[in-house]
Order: C-alpha cells, then structure tokens, then sequence
C-alpha cells in the first residue's frame, strides 16, 4: 500500500499550519511534545501512529533523508488529540538515539527548517513493543495503513 494522504485533518494548539513551532517544543527550550488533534479519520479506524520529521536535516540514516524527532505508537482509534508533553501511548526511538519527543534544534546557521507531524489512521490497534525505530515501525504499520496526514510546522535557530 502507498502512503498517500488522507482527508484527516491535523492540527495544534500550539502553532498554525507552517507556522513557527515556539520554542518551548524545542531542543533549545523546554523540549516538550506540543499538543496535536486530528480529526475525519477514515472509516474502520481502530489504532494511530504520531512521527514528527524533519526532511531539511543534512543526514541520512537506514536510506532515509532527513532526522526523525518523535515515534509514537500503540495509540487506540479513540484517541484524537494528545495533550502537550503527553505521555499517551508508546514511544520508539527518535534519531538523537533516545526515546520519546525530541524537540527542532537544526544546526546553527542552517536556516529554516519544515517539521512534519504526521498522524497514520490504521485499521487495527496494535500491540508493538517500545523501541522501534522509524523504519520499523512503518514495516509494521504498512500492512495497517488506511490514511495519513500531516501537520507542517518551522523552525529556526536565531
């Protein structure tokens, strides 16, 4: 199946769409996960994912561009909004090598850089354990998949 988009609909509370994340949600601050909510699921939802990635990162790992700030899973289809510095279901390996959210810090310098949240709608709720990486986590939901959306924030360090 393709990742394609779905008419889900992603937002926050925090920033608007391409908008400035604040700094609070930032590497550079308090480092905490904004609040998100979403909404138009596809139908037969029963479980979701979270990522957040950042494509304008100058790195590759595992054959992907870019640096992967948050792997979130395992959360039920009755979930549609996650609080701010939530600890709602489970975390997967982010690529600074630790665990949960890790907030926008691109190099000094390197200008403006786009943050994708995306939020996959699929048609189980799953039971995987804590530490995947991107990779295999999306191994694991594709199978599942039935729509995907994004919300696109920015961030640069002064």
């Amino acid at each position: 199946m393709a990742f394609a988009l779905s008419t889900m609909q992603v937002e926050s509370a925090a920033f608007a769409a391409h908008g400035k994340i604040p700094s609070k949600h930032t590497g550079e601050s308090d480092n905490v996960s904004p609040a998100l909510s979403w909404s138009g699921a596809p139908e037969g939802t029963k479980g979701y994912a979270v990522i957040c990635h950042d494509p304008d990162a100058p790195l590759v790992k595992e054959g992907q561009y870019g640096f992967v700030h948050w792997v979130l899973y395992n959360l039920p289809g009755s979930v549609t909004s996650l609080e701010e510095a939530t600890n709602t279901g489970t975390t997967g390996v982010h690529d600074g090598g630790g665990s949960g959210y890790m907030g926008p810090m691109p190099p000094e310098g390197h200008g403006l850089h786009l943050y994708y949240f995306w939020v996959l709608a699929l048609d189980a709720e799953l039971d995987l354990p804590a530490g995947l990486t991107l990779s295999q986590l999306l191994e694991k939901v594709e199978p599942h998949l039935l729509g995907m959306n994004r919300l696109v924030g920015t961030y640069q360090r002064d």
